[in-house]
């Protein structure tokens, strides 16, 4: 059953009767009341006795040393137990630390291994794979050699990886080709190779039997024409004699001249080492070097020398001995 709003299961309080007398009225009355009796004085109480202690005797000396060995033996026992648990600490944390160590050389020796393993791996595609197998063969540097030629003297080893390209059989294919001095080969992933190849320059010519010979500064022929070469001076020695002391004596005068006196050398002769003489082209100009020795301060003195007089004179230049040279007229 549910209860009424309002409903309160208390029972009411008593009504409080309100006080309406005055003050005073209440004073005077409550001095009319009767004075209770004073409460009896306590009477004092005698002293306890005080307490008897009972004196302790003195400690023997052998008292106080087993006492104090006592207290040392706890000592001790405090001390050791101390020690055997910093022990403990220190024997779990190397513990520790000699796992970390050896997890972390764990882990390095397998990230080590990975590596060699995927640069193995790199390796065995790069030199047995036919992706990185040479189609392809390139020539630069070429002037006077076909480089097309050049190309099909080495294409036996088309088809082989790059890695397994044998090198010793590419030299001797182009050592059918003598005009080459140098080359270098160059791999270029994933099919090419490129040979750069640098030519034997000439530096001189020398007649022959059937015409001319066109030779570079180590006496190797270069070319063998009918008329005379262009552009470079004519040695006046026999064929048999190329490659000789006296040829090597000219071709090391040719090569110490100053670079734009070397095109106007018509002529070159000697008979001995000692005595090499250039003849230039134009007015007939003569240069007595004689031998290759001191070369350069020769090259220097000459350059001088030809800087001062008029170059259509016709004169002989004297540089046999380079701090006395002397200039004569033809």
């Amino acid at each position: 059953m549910k209860r009424p709003d309002g409903f309160d299961p208390r029972p009411p309080a008593p009504p409080v009767e309100e006080d309406t007398e005055p003050r005073h009225v209440v004073k005077a009355r409550i001095s009319k009341l009767p004075s209770l009796p004073k409460r009896a004085q306590r009477e004092p109480r005698e002293p306890r006795p005080a307490k008897r202690t009972r004196q302790r005797p003195e400690p023997s000396e052998a008292e106080l040393a087993a006492k104090e060995a006592r207290a040392s033996a706890r000592a001790a026992r405090r001390d050791a137990r101390r020690a055997a648990a910093e022990r403990r600490r220190f024997e779990r944390s190397e513990v520790r630390r000699f796992t970390r160590r050896a997890r972390n050389r764990r882990m390095a020796w397998i990230a080590a291994g990975g590596v060699v393993t995927v640069f193995a791996t790199l390796i065995a595609v790069a030199v047995y794979s036919p992706l990185l197998a040479l189609q392809e063969i390139r020539v630069t540097g070429t002037a006077r050699l076909d480089a097309e030629q050049l190309s099909e003297a080495v294409d036996s080893q088309l088809g082989t990886p790059l890695a397994l390209l044998d090198f010793d059989k590419l030299t001797d294919d182009l050592s059918e080709f003598p005009l080459i001095r140098s080359y270098v080969t160059e791999a270029v992933p994933p099919h090419t190779l490129v040979i750069h190849v640098v030519e034997r320059q000439p530096v001189a010519s020398v007649m022959a039997s059937d015409g001319y010979v066109l030779v570079d500064p180590a006496g190797v022929e270069i070319e063998r024409t009918e008329a005379r070469p262009a552009g470079v001076p004519l040695v006046e020695v026999e064929e048999e004699e190329i490659g000789g002391d006296v040829f090597d004596a000219i071709i090391e005068v040719l090569l110490a001249l100053p670079e734009p006196l070397l095109p106007q050398v018509d002529q070159v002769s000697a008979t001995t080492m000692d005595d090499v003489t250039l003849k230039l082209a134009g007015v007939g100009q003569r240069i007595v070097w004689g031998s290759a020795d001191r070369a350069e301060l020769k090259a220097r003195v000459l350059e001088r020398l030809m800087a001062a007089h008029d170059p259509g004179a016709s004169v002989e230049f004297d540089v046999t001995a380079p701090l006395s040279a002397v200039v004569r007229p033809l």
